[in-house]
């Protein structure tokens, strides 16, 4: 029984290179009727063009497992840290927001 539960581990290799990982701080979602695609963007104040870091396309079954499980992640987060506050919701209260690309058209 041991040798069954050992073989049905998997093993996740994070290679160096990957490990560092990638800073972006917009995700654009497009869909269709079988899969997601999810591209990470990375933009720069001052400059007028903004690149995709990443791309990761998935099922929609998978999409939604993310979903789920960034939603968990985020109740944990705020249950640990307190409340993130969202740039929509300080607005609401009164204060300015001013969105990095103000005509940007996309979804995160």
């Amino acid at each position: 029984m041991e040798n069954e539960n050992k073989n049905n581990q998997l093993q996740i290799e994070l290679k160096e290179e990957v490990a560092q990982g990638t800073y972006a701080n917009l995700a654009i979602i497009t869909h269709s009727t079988s899969e997601f695609v999810i591209d990470f963007v990375r933009i720069m104040p001052g400059l007028p063009k903004a690149n995709v870091q990443s791309r990761i396309v998935m099922t929609p079954e998978h999409a939604k497992r993310l979903m789920y499980a960034l939603q968990d992640n985020v109740n944990k987060y705020e249950k640990n840290f307190g409340p993130i506050r969202m740039p929509e919701e300080q607005q609401q209260s009164g204060k300015t927001f001013v969105p990095p690309l103000s005509d940007f058209k996309g979804e995160a």
